[in-house]
């Protein structure tokens, strides 16, 4: 059995669902749209034959194509370095 050829993107995005993160939370963390990323994770589980992103995370850690430990290129480390997720989207917490 060959191994899937799936892009550097497909497996990025298979890493972060891996790591629990949404669609929207993925396109926030490494600069593409929802629909982008939705793109990338119905490719990658059309070329691993399984249905749903779950399904596409199990087979391909079967497989050996994640590490385990979603990754960031050097670019979007620079453009994701100043948003923060937590305070950017809900605010600074406080205390009462």
């Amino acid at each position: 059995m060959t191994l899937p050829r799936l892009s550097g993107r497909e497996l990025q995005c298979l890493e972060w669902v891996s790591a629990g993160k949404t669609s929207w939370e993925i396109g926030l963390i490494i600069g593409l749209t929802e629909r982008t990323v939705n793109f990338h994770l119905f490719n990658a589980c059309r070329k691993l034959n399984v249905y749903g992103r779950q399904a596409g995370v199990a087979q391909a850690l079967r497989l050996g194509l994640l590490t385990g430990q979603p990754h960031l290129s050097r670019s979007e480390r620079t453009n994701s370095s100043a948003f923060s997720f937590e305070s950017d989207c809900f605010g600074p917490e406080t205390t009462t």
